[in-house]
This record gives structure tokens, sequence and C-alpha cells, in this order.
């Protein structure tokens, strides 16, 4: 099922997503993650988009797994963060 959310994280930027996931399963099938945030490095977007595949679409999952994918390639975000991001992909769901 394809579904989008716009999201404006307080005190930061908006951010835009765009999900395609299986209703079954509840997994995420391919996800586009855009906004007026800034982030370093600037691929850092595309290897998260590429990371989150198959990741279920629940808080505690989608946290944890944008939280180490952060931390373990040194992202930095500015008007943007896991729990922002975690929100903005839950709001398509609803």
């Amino acid at each position: 099922m394809k579904s989008q959310s716009t999201y404006k994280v307080p005190d930061g930027k908006l951010l835009k997503i765009f999900l395609d996931y299986d209703e079954t399963s509840n997994v995420i099938r391919h996800i586009r993650i855009t906004g007026d945030f800034f982030v370093y490095p600037e691929e850092a977007i595309e290897l998260i988009e590429k990371k989150l595949i198959n990741t279920a679409i629940n808080k505690e999952s989608l946290q944890k797994k944008i939280s180490f994918i952060i931390h373990e390639h040194h992202i930095q975000f500015i008007g943007l963060n896991a729990e922002g991001l975690t929100k903005g992909i839950l709001m398509c769901k609803l």
C-alpha cells in the first residue's frame, strides 16, 4: 500500500515521507524521505532509506533502527532527529 505524510518536526523543519508498505506483514517495501532539513553526509538519507526496507512499521522497531543507523554512520541532522523521522513514518499509516 502506498501512503505519504507531511510532518512539521517540533522546533525543527518540514518532513515529507512517501511510503510503500506491505499491509499483511506491516513492513516497509520502499521509502522516500524529503523535506527542508539538512543532513550530513548528504548521502545519508539514501542510506537510511535503503536500511529501512523490510523494517516493521511500529514505533519501537523504527526508532531503534533509525537511532542505530544514525549512530553507526555518524549522521548529523539539522531540523530533524530520530524521533521526528519515526513519527513522520508512523503518520503514513494513520
